[in-house]
């Protein structure tokens, strides 16, 4: 009994051990990769060929699978009623469905980070001083995986690849979905289908009455021509046909009812296919109304991202009209943030691409997708108020230090705010109009750490890090951590030890598993240091 007994002991502690090296070799292939700056680079490349709209180099990729697409639909075409040679016939079949193949894997791959998600849930299991579930981290990574395999688009894309296999010639018809890809290169037409798809609720209704209509009238209509002999309907299904036709007000006239029952079933049915028509057409025209300004919006957007160099002008009063008209004739592209829908609407006017967006909000410069370091030459801020001015410079260094910034001065007591904000060009408005050639520069001044956590969109955050082995592994103090050389605070260390905490512990400041570091600092530079720190020096 003991050595049965000793025996399962030992079969589960094997069983652990394969456990935990396999959960070790998960954790360090997915820090590996994450901090790998080679495979970072390609899977970023390709993301932006295939998903990024304002990847320059992407509308090229766009425009070549628009071109394999219609030449697989012209090469269906053609072999019809004609003999396709083998080289085109094998262009069709294997080198186009095999581009589509690894356009499949490749969206496959960049569609979501699995080493992030593995690396999210071990954070959190070290943080919670839990054992790590590999299982779940997998499942996790296998959920986000199915959920872009079981979409529409990766459906098309894979119904797209079926011709590969044209032994099958039925097979061959699926050719045809490869239109439905185009889509995916066109932004026009997915503006089309996102606007089509708020409306599913109408369209699921008119679907449904107008299937009731055809099953009833398809019954209806067998039922009173089906003994006739000299009626065209003898059987359900000409029935059936002569309900689509005749609903869709189409009128063939190969199929019509001889009997006054069958023809005043006719005109109910004529009736109804002429409300369904309606019903569908005002559904279409008023989703385009309502999304019409969005569209209109989204075009701007895309045009300003193609701006190589532009003013950025945040506010739109009288003396940013005059300082917008005259840059606009020295030849500049101008872009205008403003709140007030009535100054925007006057920009467009005046030919400006204007954006009813808050300048001082980040949220505004992600929805603009623009690079503020390469595409804006000067930040001109013009707003009606100093306060406003200050916000919306405090924004915009958040982003980029370096970036000119020139602000108009409303009230003498404002000045030292507003170059505090980082505007070392500060005028009054009736001085802007006659110094636009002046050239504007700023070094950026640091905020206080305080101020700054404080903040509602601050890019400072206060963060935990749990010491795992993979630390230990390359940092066996504080001072190996490279803490500073990573512009980051420590506020301090919880010792797990001794269940202490250490404020401002000195650089030799051993580490042991399980300790707590309290850091403060930006968030990128917080999530480059994360990245540092778990980089092993053997990949096991």
């Amino acid at each position: 009994m003991s050595k049965k007994r000793s025996h399962n002991i030992s079969s589960d502690s094997y069983k652990e051990r394969y456990v935990g090296l396999f959960s070790r070799i998960v954790v360090s292939l997915a820090y590996f990769l994450e901090t790998s700056p080679r495979y970072q680079k390609t899977k970023r490349f390709f993301y932006n060929i295939l998903e990024n709209q304002t990847y320059p180099y992407k509308r090229y990729f766009d425009i070549f699978m628009m071109i394999l697409i219609f030449s697989s639909v012209f090469i269906l075409i053609r072999e019809v009623r004609h003999t396709v040679n083998d080289f085109w016939a094998i262009f069709n079949d294997y080198i186009i469905s095999i581009i589509f193949l690894v356009e499949y894997v490749l969206r496959f791959w960049v569609i979501n980070d699995s080493s992030a998600i593995i690396i999210k849930q071990y954070e959190k299991d070290e943080l919670l001083q839990r054992k790590f579930r590999v299982g779940r981290a997998l499942f996790k990574v296998l959920l986000a995986k199915w959920q872009y395999v079981s979409s529409v688009a990766a459906t098309i894309d894979l119904l797209a690849i079926m011709p590969f296999f044209h032994e099958l010639r039925l097979l061959r018809l699926f050719i045809l979905f490869r239109v439905f890809k185009i889509f995916r290169y066109t932004q026009n037409m997915q503006y089309f289908a996102s606007i089509l798809s708020n409306k599913r609720f109408e369209f699921l209704t008119l679907l449904t009455f107008a299937s009731v209509v055809i099953f009833v009238s398809s019954v209806l209509i067998y039922v009173m021509e089906a003994n006739n002999t000299n009626s065209p309907i003898n059987s359900l299904f000409d029935a059936f046909y002569w309900s689509i036709v005749t609903i869709s007000t189409v009128g063939y006239g190969d199929v019509t009812p001889i009997t006054q029952e069958g023809q005043s079933v006719a005109v109910v049915v004529i009736i109804a296919g002429i409300a369904v028509l309606s019903f569908a057409t005002s559904i279409v025209v008023t989703s385009f109304t309502e999304k019409l300004d969005e569209i209109r919006e989204n075009k701007m957007l895309s045009d300003i991202r193609k701006l190589k160099h532009f003013y950025l002008i945040c506010g739109y009063g009288d003396v940013a009209q005059q300082t917008a008209s005259k840059l606009r004739r020295s030849g500049r592209n101008v872009v205008v943030l403003d709140t007030d829908h009535t100054r925007i609407m006057r920009a467009k006017e005046n030919k400006l691409y204007a954006l009813c967006l808050d300048p001082a909000s980040l949220s505004t410069y992600h929805t603009m997708g623009i690079d503020l370091s390469e595409q804006v030459s000067a930040v001109l801020l013009l707003r009606d108020s100093d306060v406003l001015n200050v916000y919306t410079a405090l924004t915009i260094r958040h982003m980029m230090h370096k970036l000119k910034m020139l602000g108009i001065l409303h009230e003498k007591g404002n000045r030292r705010k507003l170059e505090i904000a980082g505007v070392k060009s500060v005028v009054y408005a009736q001085e802007i109009v006659g110094i636009l050639s002046k050239e504007y520069s700023g070094k950026p001044i640091a905020f206080e750490t305080m101020n700054l956590l404080r903040a509602e969109s601050s890019s400072t955050d206060m963060v935990e890090i749990v010491v795992d082995d993979i630390i230990l592994s390359r940092s066996k103090s504080l001072q190996a951590l490279e803490i500073r050389q990573h512009r980051l605070i420590l506020v301090g260390i919880s010792k797990m030890e001794v269940e202490a905490f250490m404020f401002n512990p000195p650089d030799d400041t051993l580490l042991s598993k399980g300790d707590i570091l309290v850091l403060v600092g930006e968030i990128s530079m917080i999530s480059e240091f994360k990245l540092h720190i778990h980089q092993s020096k053997r990949f096991l």
